[in-house]
């Protein structure tokens, strides 16, 4: 077992529960997590020890130096958003407000038509799956990173407009709106 270092990180030090049906391995400093959906791999920093015991991943870090104990935790997060990834699979959805603004797929591309001249074609990363639902963009995949990435850089398309609201929003987020010319006479 490795050397569990004094002032553990609040995150790190907790283990990552594998369920069944997948499994993880550790070969030269790279982590394999295996499962239903998919595989994934993480090269490991050098400080941090990634051991496996029964059912459970156990992340530890070799020294106190500061730049070990940043990444610490954020190493076991990233290990356990692999764990769900192929077990379940990340997801964003994004949503599009304004009068003729819409998405569709043509192929394996999203078209995006947000009020500029021509339509937007953004092209789908490997390992993503994209669908468009009425004025809904639904992204999903097994890496939580590329997820996440590939809905930020959808958003950045048209961010939301400040004054109308028009534009490529999450789901759920709230724009507060900005009073125009009007309201301050």
């Amino acid at each position: 077992m490795p050397r569990l270092a004094r002032n553990m990180s609040k995150i790190g030090k907790i283990p990552v529960q594998i369920p069944s049906l997948t499994e993880v391995s550790v070969k030269a400093k790279t982590v394999v997590v295996k499962g239903p959906k998919g595989e994934l791999s993480l090269s490991v920093p050098h400080g941090i020890e990634v051991v496996i015991e029964k059912d459970k991943v156990i992340v530890s870090r070799a020294s106190e130096i500061k730049k070990v104990k940043a990444l610490h935790g954020a190493i076991r997060s990233i290990i356990n958003n692999m764990v769900i990834g192929v077990t379940e699979g990340w997801s964003k959805t994004l949503e599009i407000m304004g009068t003729g603004y819409r998405a569709g797929k043509e192929g394996e591309d999203l078209v995006l038509n947000v009020g500029y001249s021509r339509p937007i074609i953004f092209k789908v990363p490997d390992g993503l799956e994209i669908r468009s639902e009425d004025n809904r963009i639904i992204i999903s995949g097994i890496s939580k990173e590329a997820v996440g990435s590939a809905a930020a850089v959808i958003r950045k398309i048209r961010p939301p407009d400040a004054y109308r609201g028009k534009g490529i929003r999450y789901l759920g987020e709230e724009i507060k709106l900005k009073p125009g010319k009007a309201a301050k006479a």
